[in-house]
């Protein structure tokens, strides 16, 4: 019973009731009589390193060494001394004896010996690693001996071992003992368990106990004999059998051989100090040392430094051993990009050496760090990040980009830098599919709405093309309300010839979403004024949609002749050829020589040189104030030209839109798409008269007993004004003609038939000029509202005194029309 009790109280096997651990597998190789195992943290699962040794008594000699470690690994701190964790002391019962056994648990650590067989190195990489290790195992004794007074006693291969960042790390500290050489004539011994130490590793002084002699000696002289050891051990790959085998200097590399040499002297005094092995060492500097150790100052370094480091770097890392730049090297870059101390170009190197790892190890190691990058603050930091971040946007997690990216990389649509706009809004083409329906209706579709209007005129043709390749990702209401309204009411109407040339394109790529109706009153009427159009590639890729959708149009029309009106969902998979390239962007502004062209329709018939390239090139280079300069098309200068009238602050664009529906604001000013009017010009361009046809509603006749239109009715509705993305189909107007004084914004002559279809006139309060001059209708005649004018004559009008209280018009009626000039209010 009592047997039983203290086996309950005490513990046994792997269940020790003060180790807070769970005791997992040994490893086959520890120092001394410890047993090096596996371990793991009881409370949250981390890995840790368990040492145990047992004594048949609490007495027993081992033990005491074994206490004197444990103390001493306690309180000794240095970054090449193990770190110590836990320990504990407990009574184990194994069968008809009781062990005596001490724990200690430290960081997670592998035996050197059994390191080196996994990492498998050779040559020169084998070489540059042990100099590494040899410089931390040197710097940890130098610590011990010049600055504790402390001397180790037994440094060889079995006290060192390898953390998971493949350090060395010195431990066995049962041996440790303060050098005291106050009294060189004392014969008591300096360190107390000496007889722990193989004879082979032990000096000359030391095999005869020559105490006296030792305490003559400087502190670090039974280290440096240990240190050679050491040496003899890495190089030979075998472990030191007796003390004459260390006069074998095949194995030792030619420039640590002097050294060697002098760590392993005869005379005590000559030996030489760990500290000096450091300095002097010709076999310590190779690329390996010496960029890890860069790494471990860079604070100490400036930022001309830093930059040429990392540009270094990529290159660098290819000729140093791969498990080492996986395990060591790229710690230490993502902690210094996370903690400020590294530049942007480091971002590079991290993209380079993160993608040597696999698809697991990235998610776990380098991803977490570059999501906390994109809340930096500083500018070439994020567009480093948007510029690679085809390179890791698929492993990010839906949710990851929702709440955590998103949010930052939003802040880009308004950025003043057009070049981190344009990243901004390419890295949507990676990161929309992650995002919901609530951030993207509510967020990213108002960001889109005014990069639309943006004073840049290819990032206004790279966002028709976004939304086009975001079509998918919409829900079916947003997509009715969002896609035609975006393509033809903005994209085809703008002054740029490649933006107008993207909104065809994302049109014919997006077909299937448009029902047969939308296509007739919406799409084809606005697309069949640019087969006129001024610029060559516009024009060509007009009359390949026409095509297209005059195709699903027929298809219907068969459909209806067959008796078939069921309605099929993807009406519009044809693609036309030239727009299958729709998934790439079409241009980059920033990336092209001279001030981007917003006249280009105005420009030669040839056009079509204005190329459609591939992404902005993600080698530009940043200068030292993080502001990045844009380059863009055309060698003429455009200062003077004008440009689509931006949207104000409070324009939402295209509606407030909250859990994917659309929320119209009639209270708001010109709040939608139709906001975009054509730029007043003194004279008329071909342009000026497409963009005219395409604001042209759609009129469908109504019986003629509607009177002309009052003057009330000149001004157009608010509510049909302010409707951000209308009805899924155009709504027939409310009558079918319109007064004849409504003249466009810029003057034409009188027998222009682009006129009287001209954009109605913007939102003011001035009422129409001459107002009494505006011709009456026949009531029976539905296309009174669009003839020709009367001549400009004195002779009387035959239609007049016909229609509802109209006054004769003034004798001089022809001075009254040239005079009829627009008012500075319209």
């Amino acid at each position: 019973m009592f047997r039983f009790l203290r086996e309950v109280v005490a513990g046994s096997g792997a269940g020790i009731k003060d180790l807070p651990y769970n005791v997992g597998e040994p490893y086959p190789s520890a120092w001394g009589s410890w047993t090096h195992y596996r371990g793991t943290s009881k409370d949250d699962g981390s890995m840790v390193s368990i040492f145990s040794l047992s004594g048949s008594n609490s007495q027993d000699g081992h033990l005491a060494a074994g206490r004197n470690g444990v103390k001493r690994l306690r309180t000794v701190r240095h970054p090449n001394i193990l770190s110590f964790l836990h320990s504990t002391e407990a009574e184990i019962f194994d069968g008809s004896a009781t062990k005596h056994t001490i724990y200690i648990v430290t960081e997670p650590v592998t035996p050197l010996s059994e390191k080196i067989k996994e990492l498998g190195l050779e040559g020169t990489q084998r070489d540059e690693y042990f100099a590494w290790g040899l410089h931390q195992i040197s710097k940890a004794v130098s610590f011990l001996n010049n600055d504790g007074k402390l001397v180790h006693g037994n440094v060889c291969l079995a006290s060192v071992v390898v953390t998971q960042t493949l350090d060395w790390k010195l431990h066995a500290f049962d041996v440790l003992s303060e050098f005291n050489g106050n009294n060189e004539a004392s014969n008591s011994p300096v360190l107390q368990f000496e007889w722990l130490i193989g004879s082979q590793y032990k000096p000359m002084e030391l095999s005869k106990s020559d105490w006296a002699a030792i305490r003559k000696s400087p502190p670090w002289a039974i280290d440096s004999w240990g240190l050679g050891c050491l040496i003899y051990e890495l190089f030979s790959g075998t472990k030191l059998a007796k003390t004459e085998e260390l006069r074998n200097t095949a194995f030792i590399p030619k420039s640590l051989l002097p050294d060697y040499q002098r760590l392993l002297s005869s005379t005590p005094s000559r030996r030489l100090n760990p500290s000096k092995l450091i300095d002097n060492g010709e076999y310590f500097h190779n690329k390996l040392v010496e960029t890890i150790q860069f790494m471990e100052i860079l604070n100490l370094k400036d930022s001309v430094e830093k930059d040429s480091f990392f540009r270094k770097l990529p290159n660098l890392a290819e000729q140093l051993p791969r498990q080492i730049v996986l395990k060591k090297l790229l710690p230490l870059l993502s902690s210094a990009l996370e903690f400020g101390s590294a530049s942007a170009p480091a971002l590079t190197a991290l993209f380079k050496i993160g993608s040597w790892h696999s698809a697991e190890d990235f998610s776990a190691k380098v991803l977490p760090t570059m999501v906390k990058l994109f809340a930096s603050s500083d500018r070439a930091i994020r567009v480093g990040l948007l510029q690679h971040i085809d390179q890791f946007g698929e492993s990010l997690s839906a949710q990851m980009v929702d709440e955590q990216i998103f949010p930052h990389v939003a802040t880009g649509f308004s950025d003043t830098s057009a070049f981190l706009r344009e990243l901004s809004l390419k890295s949507m083409l990676v990161l929309a599919p992650k995002l919901s329906q609530r951030t993207i209706s509510g967020s990213l579709l108002k960001y889109l709405s005014k990069l639309q209007v943006d004073e840049e005129p290819a990032i206004r043709t790279n966002t028709t093309i976004l939304l086009g390749n975001m079509a998918r990702y919409l829900n079916e209401g947003t997509r009715k309300r969002v896609l035609i309204n975006a393509f033809t009411v903005r994209a085809l109407r703008d002054n740029f010839a490649p933006a107008r040339a993207a909104g065809i394109m994302a049109l014919s790529a997006t077909s299937s979403y448009y029902d047969i109706m939308e296509i007739a009153t919406r799409i084809l009427p606005n697309i069949v004024v640019l087969t006129v159009d001024p610029d060559g590639d516009v024009r060509t890729k007009a009359f390949q949609a026409v095509d297209q959708f005059l195709l699903l149009g027929k298809q219907h029309h068969q459909k209806l002749v067959a008796g078939d009106t069921s309605e099929t969902a993807d009406t519009g998979t044809l693609l036309i050829h030239g727009n299958a390239s729709l998934l790439g962007w079409a241009m980059s502004s920033l990336t092209l020589k001279g001030k981007a062209s917003e006249n280009a329709p105005l420009a030669s018939a040839n056009a079509n040189a204005l190329q459609i390239s591939a992404t902005s090139n993600a080698n530009s280079v940043v200068d030292t104030q993080n502001v990045v300069s844009i380059h863009v098309s055309s060698g003429t200068n455009n200062s003077d030209q004008p440009r689509p009238p931006s949207p104000t602050s409070t324009d939402g664009g295209w509606g407030e839109l909250e859990n994917g529906l659309l929320h119209e604001d009639h209270d708001s000013d010109k709040d939608g798409w139709d906001d975009i009017d054509p730029v007043e010009e003194q004279k008329p361009s071909p342009l000026a008269s497409i963009q005219a046809a395409q604001r042209r509603p759609v009129v469908q006749p109504k019986p003629a007993a509607s009177s002309l239109r009052s003057k009330t009715t000149l001004k157009p509705s608010k509510a049909e004004d302010d409707d951000l993305w209308g009805a899924v189909a155009a709504p027939a107007p409310k009558t079918a003609s319109r007064s004849l004084n409504v003249k466009p914004a810029s003057s034409q002559d009188d027998d222009d038939l682009w006129g009287s279809i001209a954009a109605p006139p913007p939102k003011t309060t001035t009422p129409p000029l001459n107002p009494k001059t505006t011709m009456a209708s026949d009531d029976t005649d539905p296309w009174a509202a669009i003839a020709a004018p009367p001549p400009a004559t004195k002779a009387k009008p035959l239609s007049l005194g016909r229609g509802r209280g109209v006054k004769p018009a003034p004798a001089k009626l022809g001075a009254q029309r040239i005079d009829r000039t627009p008012s500075p209010g319209l």
